[in-house]
Parts: structure tokens; sequence; C-alpha cells
């Protein structure tokens, strides 16, 4: 057997591998036809250049084989250049006249090659007999590498990656085959040496056309080699290339190394040897060999990186809600139409928490903790496939399916949603549109899915009780607020029955009753508009902080001891609402009052320090530690003056103070009395002042 012999068996054995296992994994589609065809006829053509190499036959059988050979590459490009250009109707439509002018060609070629065999009389011309060969696979040559460079220059970025190695090794073949018919053509005759290496050159194209098989989902491939097996097959051929690499070497050393070659050989070989063991035993290296084969020898159904991008865009966005977005997101990994989850409702069972384009039962919006489906589930964590478990339901271990499942409007899957290792909810899914049957990828893909759309309804359920919890303490806090308003109108009315029997007969005294009486009603009227609206105040408007303090001045002017003002910037303009404001000078005032004795004294201040208006209230009273005021001052609901205080009127003040961008700061000595010191922004109008021309005082 000659060396060319040799070379087109390997390619017969090779592509003969190739075909067996694109049939075996091949899917109902046009493309993966094509393939396996194309292959099939390049085996063919191979084991028939294997046997002119060997023995006389006839040549013919070689040309027809080869013919076929390059037709079926030549239809299989073009159907990939026809899906490529789904959308274009118009290139479409002129690949399918190539297509249809190729194959009249091939048909009128194969009558010309056939012709004077069938009919001696037609024997064409000797010149004519040799050029005409060379000529036509010339135009496949040209004809195969204008469809690689059409195809590889049309395909986008994601594309490219999945048939660049088609492209490279068709394009090899076309070329060399160009060469090699060229050549012929020039000289009348072909090349022998490139004539027996051209079976070796097409073998090499066999792993290449299978690398691209393996990326792209259309050709192939339901069927996966272990990846252990892989990565130690790929150890030890690399290890046998090494070793014979390293004997031939060692070889010419001990060849041309004279009466040094024996021992380097001998060193050379050991060293190898010992590199080698290195690199076997480098987990570095092995752990890189390993992704090396995952990202390149191995054909996943899914692209994850796009199918978990695409699932996590679908949770994370839209203006359905987060149960609706939980569904939708897994029923479209498996070309889902619709689904309803059921979650988790404390020792109540799991209560029907969303649907999407799937009707639930009317009797059917819990599902008992106890059901035998949500136990099995949750002490499994399967994927349920419920026309799986009607035709075997021994795969399902001692799973009855409760009769509620036959209710359900065309279930398909039941899928666990995890979180924290326990079955927080239950999704099923309607039957996919495209009928298709899960397998193992499929399930492991949906587990994972679950536990991350779980994670989101979990975080949604927190959100939701949190936006209750504060709407009840928003709720409790405005109570809170009205009753200690209501206490401090309760307060003034019956300051005025008190008096009412000594000071009826006086006319300032009555005229006095009927102010405050007046000043009540409107203030209970607010309070009646607050508890309506859930609002407390009013919008902030600008205000003349002298004016406000002028009046809450004078309202507390009517005890004792009577608070002073001093106004140092009377043109001083703040945000705010009247009513809140003036309360909370107000209650401050207050409170310095009956912490002063009646001979002691209660400043109010008001000057403007730098963009800042200051408001000071000292008083003479009997002071406060550091511990009161920093763990109970501003503590709500703690106060000292027993059953007749509220302990919110400090709190609240501080609240709103910081509302508007201020702060409320406190300065006290036991016995010896304390300082209140409110600072408020003014108005942008203020603001946009030069503080050198208002008056800015340095002191505080």
């Amino acid at each position: 057997m000659n060396i060319g012999a040799i070379g087109y068996g390997i390619a017969f054995a090779a592509f003969a591998v190739l075909t067996l296992l694109l049939t075996l994994s091949r899917r109902r589609q046009p493309v993966s036809s094509r393939l396996i065809v194309a292959s099939a006829f390049t085996t063919i053509w191979a084991g028939v250049a294997m046997l002119v190499s060997r023995m006389e036959i006839p040549f013919l059988l070689l040309q027809v084989s080869e013919l076929g050979r390059d037709l079926f590459w030549a239809l299989f490009l073009i159907q990939i250049l026809e899906l490529r250009v789904a959308e274009d109707t118009e290139v479409r439509a002129r690949l399918k006249r190539w297509r249809s002018l190729l194959m009249g060609a091939a048909v009128a070629v194969l009558v010309i090659l056939v012709l004077p065999g069938l009919i001696p009389e037609a024997t064409l011309p000797p010149t004519f007999q040799i050029s005409f060969p060379l000529v036509v696979w010339i135009a496949f040559a040209v004809l195969g590498l204008l469809l690689v460079e059409q195809l590889y220059r049309n395909a986008n970025r994601e594309e490219r990656w999945a048939i660049k190695y088609l492209c490279l090794g068709l394009g090899m073949t076309f070329a060399f085959d160009f060469f090699l018919y060229s050549e012929a053509l020039l000289f009348k005759k072909l090349n022998p040496n490139l004539w027996q290496a051209r079976g070796y050159v097409d073998s090499l194209a066999v792993p290449l056309i299978a690398i691209a098989a393996a990326r792209n989902q259309s050709w192939s491939s339901r069927i996966h080699v272990s990846r252990h097996v892989v990565f130690h097959s790929v150890t030890l051929l690399a290890a046998g290339i090494y070793l014979l690499i390293m004997a031939s070497a060692g070889f010419f050393i001990r060849y041309y190394g004279g009466r040094w070659g024996s021992v380097l050989q001998i060193t050379f070989l050991v060293g190898t040897g010992l590199v080698l063991a290195v690199l076997l035993f480098s987990d570095s290296i092995r752990a890189r060999i390993r992704v090396f084969l995952a990202k390149h020898f191995f054909s996943y159904k899914y692209d994850y990186r796009e199918e978990w991008a695409r699932f996590t865009r679908t949770l994370a966005s839209g203006n359905e809600p987060i149960p609706q977005r939980a569904i939708r997101a897994i029923a479209t990994l498996v070309d889902s139409r619709g689904g309803m989850v059921w979650w988790q409702s404390g020792e109540h069972g799991y209560e029907l928490t969303g649907n999407w384009n799937m009707d639930p039962p009317s009797d059917l919006g819990r599902i008992s903790a106890e059901d035998p489906l949500v136990r099995f589930m949750a002490d499994t964590g399967w994927v349920v496939e419920v026309d799986e478990y009607l035709e075997s339901p021994s795969l399902y271990d001692s799973l009855d399916l409760p009769s509620w499942v036959n209710r359900l409007t065309d279930a398909w899957l039941f899928v666990p949603l995890e979180f924290r290792d326990e079955l927080m909810g239950i999704l099923v899914l309607r039957h996919s549109i495209s009928g298709r049957h899960l397998n193992w990828e499929d399930r492991d893909l949906l587990k994972m899915a679950g536990k991350q759309a779980a994670t989101h309804l979990a975080q949604h359920q927190a959100d939701q009780a949190l936006m209750q919890a504060r709407q009840f303490e928003a709720f409790n806090r405005l109570s809170a607020y009205i009753v200690h308003d209501l206490k401090n109108i309760l307060a003034q009315q019956s300051l005025i029955v008190s008096n009412a029997e000594k000071h009826k007969n006086n006319p300032a005294f009555v005229d006095d009753v009927i102010a405050t009486i007046e000043n009540s009603v409107q203030r209970m009227t607010r309070l009646m508009e607050q508890m309506r609206s859930g609002m407390r105040g009013q919008a902030p408007k600008p205000l003349a902080l002298a004016d406000l303090l002028q009046r809450v001045v004078a309202r507390r002017a009517r005890f004792l001891p009577r608070p002073t003002l001093q106004i140092e910037a009377p043109d001083i303009v703040v945000e705010a609402d009247e009513e809140r404001l003036a309360t909370v000078f107000g209650h401050i005032i207050q409170n310095a009052q009956e912490a002063t004795p009646d001979d002691g004294t209660v400043t109010v201040r008001l000057f403007r320090q730098g963009l800042q208006a200051i408001i000071e209230i000292r008083d003479t009273g009997v002071g406060m530690d550091a511990a009161f005021i920093s763990e109970r001052l501003f503590k709500p609901f703690d106060s000292t003056k027993g059953l007749t205080g509220m302990g919110i009127g400090v709190f609240e003040s501080r609240e709103y103070i910081r509302s508007l961008g201020g702060e409320i700061q406190v300065e006290s000595t036991p016995g010896e009395g304390s300082l209140f010191r409110i600072l408020m922004p003014c108005t942008s109008r203020e603001n946009d002042q030069d503080p050198d021309q208002q008056g800015v005082t340095d002191e505080q």
C-alpha cells in the first residue's frame, strides 16, 4: 500500500466516523440532513480514491464520487446562507436560483462524464477529456471558496464563533483542490505528490467540521460524551504526540551527536519524560485543559449566558407584578405559554400568588402543606412532568399525584421554588408551544431558575410586609400626634373651665375665652382634615420668621414666666407649614416655662448665621443632665409629666425641623437652665443674597 492510499484511508475512516456521529445525533432539520449527505459522499469519495490508488478500477467512479462530494458541500453552504438571510426575500430567491443552476450544471457534467462509456460513438477528443474534468473541479473549488467567504463575511460576531471552524476546514479543502487542479491544467497532468497528500489534507478538515457541528444547535446533537472521558483521551493523545516528537528529537540527537550521542539521547529522553510528568500533574494546566475542552468541544442545549441574561432582565424589568414576571421568566426558558405560582403562607399552606396566561380553578386558591405533591417536591426538589408521570409513575417513586392536578388547564410541569433549602413556592407551567420533552439539562436549568425566582419572590413578600408595617407605623404616628394635639386643646379648655367661675364677670377674660375657643375650633378642624387625608400639616410656604415668633410669644405671654423676644434679623424668611412650625416653637417655649420658676426668665432670640436662621430659646430652669438629653429627651412616648404627658412633643418637633433641612441642638446644665437652638435654612430668595448684606452675625 503506497503513502497516498494510506492518506485516503485515513480520510475515509475520519469522514465515516463523522457521518455516523452526525446521523445518530441529527436533528430533523434541512441543514443537518445536507451536512450528513455531504459527509457521506466525502466518505465514499475517499474510499474510492483509496481503491484507485491500490488497484485498477475505472477512474470514472472517482470522478462521479468527487462530483457528488463537491455538489453537496456547495448545497450545504448555500443552505446555511439561506438561513443567515432568512428575512431578505430577494437574496433568498437569488440563492435558490444558484442552487437550481448548480444542480443543473452537475447533471450536465455527470452526463458528459458518463456518456462516452454508455455510447462509444460519442467519444470526445482526448484534449477535451483531459481538460474538461480539470475545469469542472476548478470551478467547484472557486465556487466553494466563494460560498465560504460569503458565509463568513455575512455572519455577525456570535455566528462567526459558531461557523469559523467550518469555514477554515472547507476553505482549506477547496483551496487545496484549486491549487491541485490549476497546476494540473497548466502542466496537463496531476502532480503525484499533491495527489498523494490530498487524503491527509482532507482528513485535517474533519475535527474542524465536527467542532462547528457541535457549536451549531441546528446541525446536531443530543449525544454528549463524558467530559472526563474526553479530558483523559485528550491527555493521553497529547502525551503520545509529545513522546513521539521527543523520541524523534532524541533519535536525531543520537544520530548526529557523535561520541556524545547516546548519552545525550538518554539524558534528553529522561528530561522530556520529567517535563511531561510535571505538566500532567500540574493542577493549573489540567484546569486550563478542562476549560478549553468545555469551551470548544462541548455543545450545550442552551446558550447559558444569553438565557441567564434574558431571565434576569425579565425578572428585573417590566410593569407587571413580580409573581407574574417570575412565571414568565421561567416559562420562557422552556417555551411554555403560561403558568401559576403558589407561595407559602405561614402555617396555612401555599396560597395562589399570581398567574400568567393560565386560569386557576376557583376552588384552588390554597394548597395544603400536607398535600402529597407538596411533600414530594419538598423532600426531593424534583421537577414533576405530568405527562411523564402519567406514562411512567414508577419514575417518581411513591408520588401519588393529587386529583386537583387534573382540574388545572393544560398543566405540564411543577417546578419547586426553593429558598434557603426550604420549599417556599410551587410553580406550574402550561405545555410547551413546541411540544418539547425535557432532559436532564432542562430540569437542572429549571431548578436553578426556580431558586433564583424564589429569591426575588421572597424579597417581594418581605417588601410587601415592610410596606404594610410602615403604613401601620405612619398611621400610629399620625394618631399619636393627633392625640397629642387633642391633649393640648383639652388642656386649654380645662383651664377655661377652671377659671370661669372666678373671672366670668371680667370682660377681658370673656374676650380671651372666645379667642381661645375660636383657636381650638380651628385646630380641631385641621385635625379632622388630617385624619381624613392621612397627611399631617399643609404644604410648606414662605413665612416671615419674626412675625411668627411674635405671635407665638404673645400667645405664651399669658403664662409665667413671661417669655421675652429678641429679633436681630427681622427679614428672615423660611419655607414651612405655619401651624406646625408655630406648634414647635410653642411647645419648646411651654416646656421652658414649665421647667422655670415664676421669677425666672425665658428668652427667645432670632438671628442669622451664614445661610441659616437660628432661633434660641433659653431658660433659667431646672436644667437636664447629659444622660437625659442623649437617652430620653428625644425618645417618643417617654415623658417626665406623668399621666398628663405623651412624650412625643420634643420628638415631633425635632422630626419636623429635620424634614425642613434643619436641626435642633440642646445645651443644658442641671440647676442652671437649658438652651434649645433651632437651625433652619433660609429660603432660596434669602440665600441668593450676599451674606455680608444680610447682617450676618457670628453670635450664637
